[in-house]
């Protein structure tokens, strides 16, 4: 997944979609990127002024994120190392279907958010959809919108946002994972990679956010 990250046109859509929440946020401050794998997502937070650091169970993930120069620690969703309150930004990209007591996880999150602190969250959604692919990443589910929306106001958080994501391209996803036999994210060759570059992108200016798609993304915060 690191190696592919910087090419693959669902990871460069989905570092824009950080990049666009992150501007509606006005004031910078400490943000912690969790299950960051080898850091993508957190050097779009360093390069939009936050002091970000990278988190992830595999202690591989944090040797990859510290090797590009980041600051990451080890560390278990369901159980930070962070005092209460000492965070402005939780970021979880993709994170929650792999725990299993997810709700934990998003108490975490809570804790460690100053009130008005904000949460950014995205989720594969419809279990419709699950396949092979979510077997190879060992996830625990996928998410309805209205199952995530209990879990995070249940541990607290207030939704200021919850939109689908990757919709245009939901047929193509429902296609391919029947047929999948495992991960799915590989490397595309360079005329199909610029026409599904050129679908997703279609969505930035489209109103499909309240449509079935193939992800859930989530913008939130802690009640002051």
């Amino acid at each position: 997944m690191v190696e592919i990250e910087e090419r693959h046109w669902w990871y460069r859509e989905r570092r824009a979609l950080l990049a666009r929440e992150l501007r509606r946020i006005r004031k910078v401050g400490t943000a912690l990127d969790i299950g960051a794998g080898g850091g993508g997502n957190t050097r779009v937070l360093l390069a939009h002024g936050w002091h970000a650091m990278a988190a992830d169970y595999s202690e591989t993930a944090v040797e990859l994120a510290r090797e590009r120069g980041l600051e990451a620690i080890h560390a278990d969703a369901q159980d930070l190392p962070l005092p209460p309150m000492a965070l402005d930004l939780v970021l979880a990209f993709d994170v929650l279907e792999h725990i299993e007591r997810d709700d934990l996880a998003v108490r975490e999150m809570v804790r460690v958010l100053r009130p008005g602190g904000t949460a950014l969250i995205t989720v594969p959604c419809d279990m419709a959809l699950w396949s092979a692919h979510d077997v190879a990443c060992q996830h625990q589910r996928r998410y309805s919108r209205e199952g995530l929306v209990s879990l995070l106001t249940g541990e607290g958080l207030v939704l200021d946002r919850v939109r689908s994501w990757n919709v245009l391209l939901r047929p193509v996803a429902s296609w391919r994972r029947r047929r999948c036999t495992g991960f799915d994210l590989e490397e595309t060759p360079r005329l199909v990679d610029a026409l599904l570059t050129a679908v997703v992108r279609t969505e930035r200016f489209l109103p499909v956010g309240s449509l079935p798609g193939v992800s859930l993304i989530v913008r939130a915060h802690r009640p002051r």
